[in-house]
Formats: structure tokens, C-alpha cells, sequence
């Protein structure tokens, strides 16, 4: 594999879902992208480890503590992701923090070199099975994002 493009979160806590929510859109309209995995990694588990492990490439998409309006997208990339996962340690419903799985891969020496975080702010995490509206309009921006870091990434290759 590539390309991991991975969504987290609880789809049982409205908009803690968003990256699912967004894996699962990008699944059903690019099913064929080459050498490209998009995987619901729902609330997290260290089983993911081997995942990121093997990936050249690592996109995650996650409902993140932005301090912006609800629905706003945020692109971290490289360093800037690894510094905002350091800082940023919310209370999560995960099973493990995607620091977590980073530390791993770094510790194990197969932290992908390029690698992103697409954080989404979220309005509500509460229970709920649906994004709120700011987020749900949210979900396509997230998508394009991905999309074209996937781009950036091969033609840079």
C-alpha cells in the first residue's frame, strides 16, 4: 500500500464521526484510486499500528480542537501534524490517541514521511448518529483536501 487515507471517530457521537463520515464519502466516489486504501479506523485500537506502519503515505481525517467555527477545515502536514498531535491532546473517546499510533510507527521506525492531518472543527460531540450542518457541509471540503494532497504527493514523486 501507498496511500492510507484513514477516518477515526465515533459515529455515535454526532460530530466526533467526521472522519468516517468523510472516509466512507471518498470510498463510494473514488473506489479505484491506484495504490490508495481508505480505511474506517472508527474509535482507534493499536491493531492500526501495523496499518500506518506499512503505508508510504498517511492521511487521517478526525474531528479536531481547531478554536474556529464549527465546520472549519485545517490541513496539517509533516511536522506541523506531528506538533499539533503534541499539543493538542483532547479528551477522546478513543481507544487509543493517534499520538499513540504515531509514537509507534516512529519507535519502530516506519513513520511515514509524508503523512497529514485533516482536523474538522465540530460543533457538537454528543449522541447523535448524524454530523451537525456545519460539519456535514464540512465533510466534502475534507474530502477535496485529501484528494489533493494525494495529487501534490505523486506529482512531487
Amino acid at each position: 500500500m501507498q496511500t492510507l487515507v484513514l477516518g477515526i471517530g465515533n459515529t455515535l457521537l454526532s460530530d466526533e464521526g467526521v472522519g468516517v463520515h468523510a472516509i466512507r464519502a471518498l470510498a463510494q466516489d473514488h473506489p479505484h484510486l491506484d495504490n490508495v486504501e481508505f480505511m474506517d479506523g472508527g474509535t482507534l485500537s493499536f491493531t492500526l499500528a501495523g496499518e500506518i506502519e506499512d503505508s508510504r503515505e498517511l492521511i487521517v481525517i478526525d474531528a479536531a480542537e481547531l478554536g474556529h467555527p464549527p465546520g472549519t477545515v485545517q490541513v496539517f502536514e509533516g511536522e506541523q501534524m506531528d506538533a499539533f498531535l503534541g499539543s493538542n491532546r483532547k479528551r477522546s473517546v478513543h481507544e487509543v490517541g493517534l499520538l499513540d499510533l504515531m509514537a509507534v510507527a516512529h519507535l519502530a521506525g516506519h513513520l511515514p514521511q509524508r503523512r497529514a492531518l485533516i482536523g474538522v472543527q465540530p460543533d457538537k460531540v454528543d449522541w447523535g448518529d448524524s454530523p451537525t450542518e456545519a460539519v456535514a457541509r464540512a465533510i466534502p471540503h475534507a474530502c477535496t483536501r485529501a484528494l489533493e494532497l494525494i495529487t501534490t504527493w505523486r506529482e512531487s514523486t
